[in-house]
């Protein structure tokens, strides 16, 4: 199988630079001598995952964070979100922030499992996220993901680590040290919430998540239960919390999943979501900024693969 090797070395404020001849040299063990391709700028993985894909390339090595994973998602698919090659895989290497997709798949604690899974024939399918929303410059935005999607406080604490100069040096543990000043100046606002075409209401939202997986921010169990393979997305509402209920009675439940029991905390599942807010709120897709509220957020079931060592169905 042709394989594409593509690599941030930006990731993690340029800590994958450094450690780009060790994760170089542990590929070269398991797939051989190989040119990998470099991004230069934002977005720039999917022009070079699609490029390699028109080339003949199946196999997708991604060596970043989250980010740079996305994007090279983007770049295997069509704007209906179908891979435009069936036979093609994924393969995140951690390298970026908080690599919350090998976190997910069992690789956060031992990276040599991704080393190997990068060179399997093995395939594990996932759901894809499809996302709706209004970009910055005002236009419609649609995108792709794996992860979770946030709106409110949430969002805003991923946007403030990621233009933070000396957070995201720190790891997954940036997001921690970055949500107290968040909370401390953020104030819920109403948001018209709709569930599989069914209409939820207008209600108060210090910040929500639609999640794929289980951990996000960092390793942190944002939504128990979640899994993305069972064609089913995760709401949890974390409503009309004061900032020091959110800074005390929540924020500290968010490690074990515990939150979830708070009574200003809401959770349910389903297929398909819409979120609208007359206060501009903003949209956060597996750790990036990607505009604005009115948000439309669904799933599509097995929409991708990653390497597996065992063969999953």
């Amino acid at each position: 199988m042709k394989t594409s090797v593509i690599v941030n070395r930006y990731a993690h404020k340029g800590g994958a630079g450094q450690r780009w001849p060790a994760i170089k040299a542990e590929l070269e063990k398991r797939l051989g001598p190989f040119e990998p391709q470099f991004t230069q700028a934002p977005g720039h993985a999917t022009r070079l995952a699609r490029d390699a894909l028109m080339g003949g390339a199946r196999r997708f090595v991604a060596v970043g964070g989250d980010g740079t994973v996305n994007e090279t998602l983007n770049g295997l698919l069509d704007p209906s979100g179908r891979l435009l090659a069936p036979d093609s895989v994924l393969c995140p290497i951690p390298a970026g922030t908080a690599n919350e997709l090998c976190r997910a798949l069992g690789h956060g604690a031992d990276p040599s499992k991704a080393y190997d899974a990068a060179a399997t024939t093995g395939r594990r399918a996932i759901d894809l996220v499809r996302v709706r929303c209004i970009g910055a410059d005002g236009r419609p935005v649609e995108r792709f993901g794996y992860l979770m999607a946030a709106l409110g406080a949430a969002a805003l604490v991923s946007q403030r680590t990621s233009q933070s100069r000396w957070a995201k040096k720190l790891g997954g543990v940036a997001y921690m040290l970055m949500t107290p000043a968040v909370i401390l100046g953020y104030r819920s606002c109403g948001v018209a919430i709709t569930v599989d075409g069914i209409e939820r209401g207008t209600r108060p939202l210090f910040t929500a998540l639609i999640a794929n997986t289980e951990n996000g921010g960092g390793g942190l169990r944002l939504a128990p239960g979640a899994a993305f393979d069972d064609g089913l997305l995760d709401l949890v509402e974390i409503g009309d919390v004061s900032r020091l209920g959110a800074l005390l009675g929540v924020m500290p439940r968010l490690a074990d999943g515990s939150h979830v029991g708070h009574p200003k905390v809401r959770t349910s599942r389903g297929r398909s979501f819409r979120f609208v807010s007359e206060v501009e709120t903003l949209v956060d897709l597996d750790g990036e900024t990607i505009g604005r509220l009115p948000l439309d957020i669904d799933v599509l079931p097995r929409g991708f693969a990653v390497g597996a060592v065992e063969p999953m169905p």
